[in-house]
């Protein structure tokens, strides 16, 4: 089966409205109920007559659907839909990856979406496609995802570990990562790689127990400072752990470090980890072996410092 997506205006209102309402309508009901449900095909053609909208096609038959609506530098994806009997088999991910290509060769910031409070479900698969939320007002939840990130799939922790090894040849000597994702997504699995790219010496561990660890180098490059943000409580406290290293001098890690470690540098490399599972799984990994534990690696440079570095070379 090929599954195909083709940029619509118009013409396509028809087609649009019916994967729409039949998306929208096996949803449990809500209150108010969601505004797509109100769409007639008048509306639906005046929204596609700006920006346009995306069809997914599975055999040439649509499947799934959503409309574009652009406002300054951010693209809104808008009657995001899958058909009931297509979800939960990538072509929703597969959606918004072709949607952030889109946006991005089109020269917008980000994207952004308005989910309901009432569907955790929904919520979750937009956070896991890299959307975070930045205000709400029940029952709107509204989330924005950067364009400028990079994004690693990665089958196994052996590709995890080769992936840090590779970033260890961008980092320089103050640089900071913020790493971030569940329980064995695999922080400390990439930091181990970067150790060794690093040329760093002592066996680099999950930092539970140990607030911090200062690595030195072994080839006369900067040290590998290892922090547990969750734990420290706060990046202020770093300063308090006597560390025997200056972090200008180092490479600092922080897991768990999203929300805590932006105060340690105005410019870093904000990673993080997410386990693909279904219908999030990366393009390359949706027919992955039995037995392959794929991760999605969510790469975003942060300031001044990562200005002009090929980062998609990873």
């Amino acid at each position: 089966m090929t599954l195909v997506f083709e940029r619509v205006g118009p013409e396509a209102a028809a087609e649009v409205l019916a994967i729409v309402h039949a998306a929208f309508s096996a949803r449990p009901p809500l209150d108010p109920p969601a505004d797509a449900l109100g769409e007639s095909e008048g509306s639906m053609k005046e929204r596609l007559s700006g920006f346009g909208g995306v069809l997914a096609r599975l055999d040439g038959v649509g499947v799934g659907t959503v409309v574009m609506d652009p406002a300054e530098s951010t693209l809104w994806l808008r009657r995001f839909a899958v058909l009931p009997d297509q979800q939960g088999h990538g072509v929703a991910h597969k959606m918004v990856t072709y949607a952030a290509s889109l946006a991005a060769s089109e020269g917008f910031g980000d994207l952004a979406v308005i989910a309901r409070e009432e569907l955790p479900e929904t919520l979750r698969f937009w956070v896991r496609q890299g959307f975070r939320e930045v205000f709400r007002e029940a029952p709107a939840v509204r989330l924005h995802r950067p364009l400028n990130e990079y994004v690693v799939e990665a089958l196994d922790a052996d590709a995890m570990f080769e992936l840090g090894r590779r970033v260890a040849a961008l980092v320089a000597a103050g640089d900071v990562l913020v790493l971030s994702g569940g329980l064995g997504a695999g922080k400390t699995t990439f930091t181990k790689g970067l150790g060794l790219g690093l040329g760093v010496r002592g066996e680099i561990t999950s930092p539970t127990f140990v607030i911090a660890r200062v690595h030195p180098s072994t080839v006369g490059g900067p040290e590998l400072v290892h922090v547990d943000a969750y734990r420290l409580g706060g990046i202020d406290e770093l300063d308090d752990l006597d560390l025997d290293t200056d972090l200008d001098d180092a490479v600092t890690v922080v897991e768990w470090g999203e929300g805590l470690a932006e105060g340690l540098s105005e410019s870093r490399l904000e990673i993080r980890i997410v386990r693909a599972e279904a219908d999030e799984a990366p393009l390359d990994l949706v027919d992955a072996p039995d037995g392959a534990d794929p991760r999605r690696v969510e790469i975003v440079p942060v300031g001044a410092r990562w200005r002009g570095v090929d980062l998609s070379r990873l």
